[in-house]
Protein backbone atom coordinates (compact mmCIF):
# COMPACT_ATOMS: atom_id res chain seq x y z
CA UNK A 1 0.00 0.00 0.00
CA UNK A 2 1.83 2.92 -1.17
CA UNK A 3 -0.15 5.87 0.38
CA UNK A 4 0.19 4.24 3.49
CA UNK A 5 4.08 3.99 3.30
CA UNK A 6 4.55 7.26 2.01
CA UNK A 7 2.79 8.70 5.08
CA UNK A 8 4.21 6.49 7.49
CA UNK A 9 6.61 8.84 9.47
CA UNK A 10 4.09 11.50 10.96
CA UNK A 11 5.47 13.53 13.56
CA UNK A 12 4.11 12.15 16.97
CA UNK A 13 2.81 9.00 15.38
CA UNK A 14 4.26 5.27 15.44
CA UNK A 15 4.42 3.54 12.24
CA UNK A 16 1.45 1.25 13.11
CA UNK A 17 -0.66 4.57 14.07
CA UNK A 18 0.30 6.44 10.89
CA UNK A 19 -0.35 3.52 8.59
CA UNK A 20 -3.62 2.73 10.62
CA UNK A 21 -4.58 6.75 10.02
CA UNK A 22 -3.74 6.75 6.34
CA UNK A 23 -5.51 3.79 5.76
CA UNK A 24 -8.55 5.42 6.49
CA UNK A 25 -8.01 8.76 5.67
CA UNK A 26 -8.03 7.01 1.86
CA UNK A 27 -10.69 4.61 2.47
CA UNK A 28 -14.38 5.82 0.74
CA UNK A 29 -16.10 4.24 3.54
CA UNK A 30 -15.55 3.49 7.00
CA UNK A 31 -13.35 0.61 7.90
CA UNK A 32 -13.68 -2.00 11.25
CA UNK A 33 -10.67 -2.99 12.80
CA UNK A 34 -10.15 -6.29 10.90
CA UNK A 35 -10.88 -4.75 7.51
CA UNK A 36 -7.45 -2.32 8.29
CA UNK A 37 -5.72 -5.36 9.37
CA UNK A 38 -6.36 -7.04 5.70
CA UNK A 39 -5.30 -3.79 4.00
CA UNK A 40 -1.96 -3.65 6.45
CA UNK A 41 -0.93 -7.34 6.50
CA UNK A 42 1.47 -5.99 3.63
CA UNK A 43 2.99 -3.54 5.83
CA UNK A 44 4.29 -5.95 8.74
CA UNK A 45 0.71 -5.81 11.27
CA UNK A 46 -0.44 -9.56 11.87
CA UNK A 47 -2.30 -9.35 15.02
CA UNK A 48 -5.81 -7.36 15.55
CA UNK A 49 -4.29 -5.84 18.57
CA UNK A 50 -2.13 -4.15 16.67
CA UNK A 51 -4.89 -2.23 14.93
CA UNK A 52 -6.83 -1.85 18.53
CA UNK A 53 -3.82 -0.21 19.93
CA UNK A 54 -3.23 2.52 17.00
CA UNK A 55 -7.41 3.08 16.93
CA UNK A 56 -7.15 3.84 20.44
CA UNK A 57 -4.58 6.29 20.34
CA UNK A 58 -5.77 8.09 17.22
CA UNK A 59 -9.24 7.99 19.07
CA UNK A 60 -7.51 9.90 22.09
CA UNK A 61 -6.18 12.14 19.62
CA UNK A 62 -9.19 12.96 18.01
CA UNK A 63 -7.94 11.87 14.49
CA UNK A 64 -10.70 9.10 14.28
CA UNK A 65 -14.15 8.80 15.02
CA UNK A 66 -15.74 5.47 15.81
CA UNK A 67 -19.23 4.94 14.34
CA UNK A 68 -21.19 3.03 17.20
CA UNK A 69 -23.54 1.29 15.02
CA UNK A 70 -21.32 0.22 12.22
CA UNK A 71 -18.47 -0.86 14.89
CA UNK A 72 -16.49 1.08 12.39
CA UNK A 73 -13.70 3.80 12.23
CA UNK A 74 -13.66 6.89 9.93
CA UNK A 75 -10.47 9.31 9.73
CA UNK A 76 -11.89 12.98 11.52
CA UNK A 77 -13.06 14.95 8.26
CA UNK A 78 -12.52 18.40 10.38
CA UNK A 79 -9.30 18.32 12.10
CA UNK A 80 -9.77 21.97 13.40
CA UNK A 81 -12.72 21.35 15.04
CA UNK A 82 -12.75 22.25 18.83
CA UNK A 83 -14.67 20.16 20.54
CA UNK A 84 -14.42 16.31 19.59
CA UNK A 85 -16.14 15.04 22.70
CA UNK A 86 -19.01 16.06 19.90
CA UNK A 87 -19.80 14.53 16.81
CA UNK A 88 -22.22 13.82 15.09
CA UNK A 89 -22.84 11.43 11.42
CA UNK A 90 -25.62 10.93 9.06
CA UNK A 91 -24.61 7.34 7.29
CA UNK A 92 -26.99 5.94 4.79
CA UNK A 93 -28.61 2.81 4.45
CA UNK A 94 -28.08 2.16 1.00
CA UNK A 95 -24.64 3.21 0.13
CA UNK A 96 -23.02 3.18 2.89
CA UNK A 97 -21.56 6.55 2.78
CA UNK A 98 -20.59 8.94 6.54
CA UNK A 99 -20.56 12.53 6.36
CA UNK A 100 -19.47 14.32 9.64
CA UNK A 101 -21.24 16.54 10.81
CA UNK A 102 -19.72 20.14 12.18
CA UNK A 103 -22.55 22.44 13.66
CA UNK A 104 -22.01 24.64 16.82
CA UNK A 105 -25.92 24.93 17.55
CA UNK A 106 -26.12 21.28 17.83
CA UNK A 107 -23.38 21.29 20.30
CA UNK A 108 -24.60 23.85 22.16
CA UNK A 109 -28.08 22.11 22.12
CA UNK A 110 -26.70 18.60 23.88
CA UNK A 111 -24.64 20.26 25.96
CA UNK A 112 -27.84 22.27 27.52
CA UNK A 113 -29.98 19.02 27.31
CA UNK A 114 -27.72 17.41 29.42
CA UNK A 115 -27.20 20.15 31.97
CA UNK A 116 -30.50 20.54 32.62
CA UNK A 117 -30.83 16.89 33.25
CA UNK A 118 -28.02 17.28 35.71
CA UNK A 119 -25.81 14.81 33.47
CA UNK A 120 -21.82 15.48 32.37
CA UNK A 121 -21.14 13.67 29.17
CA UNK A 122 -17.47 12.81 28.64
CA UNK A 123 -18.34 11.86 24.95
CA UNK A 124 -21.58 12.34 22.58
CA UNK A 125 -22.13 10.73 19.42
CA UNK A 126 -24.71 11.44 17.14
CA UNK A 127 -25.57 8.88 14.33
CA UNK A 128 -28.55 9.64 11.86
CA UNK A 129 -29.13 7.04 9.72
CA UNK A 130 -31.19 7.10 6.33
CA UNK A 131 -30.87 7.99 2.91
CA UNK A 132 -28.36 10.75 1.58
CA UNK A 133 -29.15 13.11 -1.70
CA UNK A 134 -28.04 10.77 -4.77
CA UNK A 135 -29.62 7.58 -3.47
CA UNK A 136 -32.82 9.33 -2.93
CA UNK A 137 -32.63 10.80 -6.48
CA UNK A 138 -31.86 7.61 -7.95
Amino acid sequence: MEAASEHAERPGLTRNQALVYDTLEDADAPLTAYNILDRLSGEGLRAPLQVYRALEKLLDLGMVHRLESLNAFIACRHPECDDHATVAFTICEKCGGVSEITDKALVDSLKALTVEAGFLPHKTTVEIRGLCRACRAG
